[in-house]
């Protein structure tokens, strides 16, 4: 990216001054070789959502921003309904509520060591992975909507997991709003084999050890500990999601004219958030959110039933479940003024700071977990929301390492055979039912994940607590 486009604000905020339609400036955190390497469609994205009405403060972009469908992966952009403010299928993104959950096992690495190989295989076995997987649970058409009401509530209570799971999930495992009316027939067909299932791309499991605490106050609160082993869950809301996505840009695009909508980027279809359009939008979404929300309450079931093979002593507890592919209704103050307001965060993660009452009590003194996924063969990280970062970006930081090449080229630079080879003498098992997958997602794809972690650390967007890095990593 051109430098010259942007005002430095400090050494990690960089600011777009509104031009032509913009509404409010564009801001993006980042060290400056960050913004170097970042892609000119970046910029050109964050000017673009800041000229959708209604927007509030800026449009905002994270150290991990690329390029996007519309908004920039990356991007958080908050919404006023009351001044005709908007909802953007776009600035959601196709995987809704694609997150991380971090269970704790009570393990140290030397506990691992002599079971690593047998447990590799066992998670293989038990979680299915890769395109078009699907799972052993089926939903008609009854249990469908009960789970995009319910999300991981609906899970538990089928017997996946426990109520005290609920506790630790955003928005304590099911989101309010859900209308599962306006989740199309083919959205919920797709969806009716694949709970319980990882999906492709970028998701996955790992199982990790810590080997670096930052933060000793809000690690001790976590339950973390340098050795520990722990296991985290990639994924989202598989193929509902995605049909969801694409069903809503299209109506979006067509009513954006009826409402009076200029659209810079047919991507960054719209509507307004009152608009019959725009309120089943939301209805559907929220079902999406609940899809990914039961999802990884499943995987976790059965995460814990692959422990319990293995290693039958082991309790798996859940430190932490967040999304970052989200719309969401939040309170937020502006010049002073508490303000009711619709937040994106597209390839963004909620980062709320101490004392905020959306945060569980047992962690509310430290503020949210804020879980980083990394790649297969470098690392993940555990954050703690700031005071800071509720002024700074509506409560948001970064949520990996974010891509520094496409699929199509990274699947000409490796081989996925290669890939897991190399990563094994590293002492980092791969277990994946397409070596394709495993190239496309190869460590060399992405950016440098420590720098991006780093950046929204100095940046004040979120607080380092915890590096984690893989032992086993089960890729789609």
């Amino acid at each position: 990216m051109n430098l010259s486009l942007l005002k430095q604000h400090g050494h990690f905020e960089w600011q777009i001054p509104p031009t032509g339609k913009m509404r409010v400036p564009g801001v993006i955190y980042a060290t400056e070789q960050l913004i170097r390497d970042m892609d000119d469609k970046v910029y050109e994205q964050v000017v673009n959502v800041a000229t959708l009405p209604g927007i509030v403060s800026a449009s905002y972009a994270m150290p991990d921003a690329h390029w996007g469908y519309g908004f920039p992966i990356g991007g958080v952009a908050a919404f006023d309904p009351d001044t005709g403010g908007v909802v953007s299928a776009g600035g959601v993104g196709f995987d809704i509520s694609c997150g991380v959950r971090l269970l704790r096992t009570r393990l140290v690495t030397e506990d691992l060591q002599p079971v690593k190989e047998q447990l590799a295989e066992v998670l293989f076995q038990r979680i299915p992975a890769g395109v078009g997987s699907t799972g052993k649970v089926h939903l008609d058409r009854s249990a469908m909507d009960a789970m995009l009401t319910g999300g991981a509530r609906w899970a538990v209570e089928q017997g996946y997991g426990s109520s005290t799971d609920l506790e630790c999930i955003e928005e304590h495992g099911c989101m309010a709003g859900a209308k599962p009316v306006y989740v199309s027939d083919h959205a919920k067909k797709r969806q009716q084999d694949e709970m319980g299932t990882l999906g492709s791309g970028n998701h996955y499991l790992e199982v990790q050890h810590v080997v670096k605490i930052y933060a000793p106050d809000a690690a001790s609160v976590f339950g973390l500990q340098e050795g520990d082993i722990v296991v985290s869950i990639h994924c989202g809301s598989r193929g509902l999601g995605h049909q969801i996505g694409t069903e809503f840009l299209k109506r979006m695009a067509i009513s954006a004219a009826r409402y009076n909508i200029a659209l810079p980027d047919r991507e960054l279809a719209c509507a307004p958030i009152n608009s019959e359009v725009g309120q089943e939008y939301l209805g559907a979404m929220r079902a999406a959110i609940n899809c990914a929300l039961a999802n990884r309450q499943i995987l976790t079931h059965l995460v814990r039933q692959a422990f319990a093979d293995v290693l039958p002593q082991v309790a798996l507890t859940l430190l932490y479940d967040v999304s970052h592919n989200t719309c969401k209704e939040e309170e937020h103050v502006i010049d002073g003024t508490p303000r009711r307001l619709f937040v994106h965060r597209k390839g963004a993660t909620r980062a709320f700071g101490p004392g905020h009452p959306d945060i569980p009590p047992s962690l509310r003194a430290v503020g949210q977990p804020v879980l980083i996924g990394g790649t297969m063969g470098t690392a993940s990280y555990v954050l703690v929301g700031t005071r800071e970062s509720m002024a700074l970006a509506f409560g948001s930081a970064c949520h990996g390492a974010g891509r520094s090449m496409s699929r199509h080229h990274a699947v000409r630079k490796w081989h996925g055979r290669d890939v897991i080879r190399e990563l094994g003498e590293r002492g980092i098992l791969i277990r994946s039912p397409s070596f394709r997958g495993v190239a496309e997602e190869a460590p060399g794809a992405y950016k440098d994940v420590s720098e991006v972690v780093d950046a929204a650390d100095r940046a004040k967007l979120a607080r380092k607590v915890a590096r984690l890095e893989p032992l086993i990593c089960i890729k789609g």
